[in-house]
């Protein structure tokens, strides 16, 4: 038996990775959840050093994945205590744990380590962090290194995927302005133009978690950083194009062409994926078809607007 500690389970990505890990043969799935605990999970604040070391002596798992995270840029630019305690000090708190019992960790980061100004960023390009969040998650891979040597950060881009609620993904929470600019009284919706990001399907993410995770049951675990990223470049205007021609509305759409965040964000982070290609990691949906089955599978008519 082969078994799997899921860290955040509830999550965009933690869902996704449990689907996929449970069709396995021979794995078992051990899920933890804070804000939203199912049958199924079992409830874990991560900012408990004590619960953490008890539940990882409990079930013994042979790997963990971290999944749970703060990933509001503007919630950890105004709360860097709580972006902290997530994403650094649980971070080497779990991985401190695993190491005492022989399991793998691994750790999920984000391309908002790097500035965007000279894409595409290896695995060992030099990080410069823009913001609160960036500088966080740039911890939390230290912290992770620092914490074991059986350990692995994976750092992932803009994720979309199946949801529970529209704003889960940056990507499908602009659904609700599309619906609103296509309504009879609606204004036109503007959306970023300025910002190049490469949105992720979490079932494709969670497809090469699961190639890692064999690769350590097999003693061959992967250790440092590997990245993956989907391969169409679009900003969130194009995105919004897609997902109206997706929704079949006829959204009214203005292009912004400057930055309006008030929290610094990268140009472009494209991550390059070669090292897990290498492996013969990974697979890609393409954004139109995987976005398709994310719409099919979220009754969004009539709720979209409101």
């Amino acid at each position: 038996m082969f078994k799997v500690a899921v860290i955040g389970a509830s999550g965009l990505l933690g869902r996704a990775l449990v689907d996929e890990l449970a069709q396995q043969a021979g794995w078992r799935v051990v899920a933890t959840a804070f804000s939203r605990p199912g049958r199924n999970t079992v409830a874990l604040d991560i900012r408990d050093a004590r619960a953490v070391e008890q539940f990882v002596e409990r079930e013994v798992p042979d790997a963990l994945v971290i999944a749970a995270a703060e990933r509001r840029p503007d919630v950890c630019e105004h709360n860097p205590a709580l972006a902290r305690a997530l994403n650094v000090d649980a971070v080497r708190t779990l991985a401190a744990a695993a190491k005492r019992r022989g399991a793998w960790t691994l750790s999920i980061s984000t391309d908002y380590v790097f500035d965007g100004a000279h894409p595409p960023y290896r695995h060992d390009s030099a990080p410069a962090p823009l913001n609160a969040y960036g500088h966080s998650k740039l911890e939390g891979e230290r912290a992770l290194a620092e914490s074991t040597d059986l350990g692995c950060v994976l750092r992932l881009p803009l994720l979309y995927g199946p949801i529970v609620a529209w704003a889960e993904s940056a990507v499908t929470s602009l659904v609700p302005a599309i619906a609103a600019s296509a309504s009879r009284e609606g204004n036109a919706a503007a959306m970023d133009a300025w910002a190049i990001r490469y949105p992720t399907f979490t079932p494709d993410v969670a497809f090469a978690i699961r190639q890692m995770l064999e690769r350590h049951a097999r003693g061959d675990a992967i250790r440092g950083i590997v990245q993956w990223s989907g391969d169409e470049p679009m900003n969130k205007y194009e995105i919004a194009v897609r997902l109206a021609e997706a929704l079949q509305l006829d959204a009214q759409l203005t292009p912004q062409h400057t930055p309006t965040d008030a929290t610094p964000r990268p140009h472009n982070c494209h991550l390059a994926s070669d090292r897990l290609a290498a492996l013969g990691i990974g697979r890609r949906t393409p954004f139109d078809v995987a976005i398709r089955q994310v719409l099919a599978a979220f009754p969004w008519r009539g709720e979209a607007a409101a």
